[in-house]
């Protein structure tokens, strides 16, 4: 079946999560300058109303809806406020989430618990209200915002890591499942992005070749533009990580050992 790619973002519905900062507010601000309509989501309020404010100047039509992702009954409610006032949503962008940097011994287990919920059952939540409806106008895009290390597991990162695989394979799997039906899935695998994701405690304790590496979030969004105009089904930024996947699979022991090279901490 041929790819269905997304050209034109005009009069595009648009659902876009954790869009009070980083890539999420990035991508908002670009999809409204090129004519979509966006449905702002996160948690923190004032934030998503300047985003919107920002939106607004450069032409688009935003929505505020300020929600907990990981609280399933809240997404429903949004999802369904949404769909009041538009009747429908083209595409879903699935970029909300957070990340630690612990070993798990020390990894705190609440914590843990609300970073499943956010990272992939936020995902889950808000694929699961939204998915139906594309499926039925056999049209429609989802933005998997995922991560290398949801193909590579990092040390001190294993939580965030495992929810990223999570989405991974959801993604991948959902992917086939949907095509035939008119809705094409995309998974964004960034390396380390330079926002406020990573705390002053988080670079404190990240190696010094991660900081080092770490890309500009607007690269991340023409990324995802660029990807959805040319039907592409998993995106790498920067693309030259992806060679890492091929050495994981012909031969881990040295990926394997690049990754405890690479990733040793400055600050146990």
């Amino acid at each position: 079946m041929a790819r269905k790619r997304l050209t034109s973002w005009n009069d595009k519905r648009v659902v876009i999560t954790g869009a009070s900062s980083g890539i999420g507010r990035l991508l908002a601000l670009r999809g409204a300058s090129e004519g979509a309509r966006v449905a702002l989501v996160a948690r923190r309020e004032d934030r998503l109303r300047e985003v919107a404010e920002m939106a607004n100047a450069a032409g688009g039509e935003t929505m505020i809806v300020p929600c907990d992702v990981g609280d399933g009954d809240a997404v429903q409610q949004c999802a369904a406020t949404i769909l009041d006032r538009w009747g429908g949503v083209d595409v879903l962008v699935n970029n909300a989430g957070y990340g630690g940097h612990f070993r798990f011994l020390e990894w705190d287990v609440t914590d843990i618990e609300r970073m499943v919920r956010v990272n992939f059952l936020g995902t889950v939540y808000w694929t699961k209200a939204l998915l139906s409806g594309m499926v039925d106008r056999r049209s429609g895009w989802i933005v998997m915002m995922a991560s290398v290390a949801g193909k590579i597991g990092v040390p001190r990162e294993s939580v965030y890591s495992a929810t990223k695989f999570a989405m991974v394979g959801l993604s991948e799997a959902l992917s086939i499942e949907v095509e035939d039906s008119g809705v094409h899935v995309l998974t964004v695998c960034p390396g380390a992005i330079d926002t406020e994701f990573f705390s002053e405690l988080d670079r404190e304790r990240m190696p010094e070749v991660a900081l080092r590496s770490m890309i500009q979030p607007e690269r991340v969004v023409d990324a995802v533009f660029n990807g959805l105009a040319k039907g592409k089904r998993e995106i790498t930024v920067p693309a030259m990580i992806a060679c890492a996947y091929g050495v994981k699979a012909v031969a881990p022991a040295v990926l394997r050992s690049g990754v405890r090279r690479s990733t040793r901490a400055r600050r146990d």
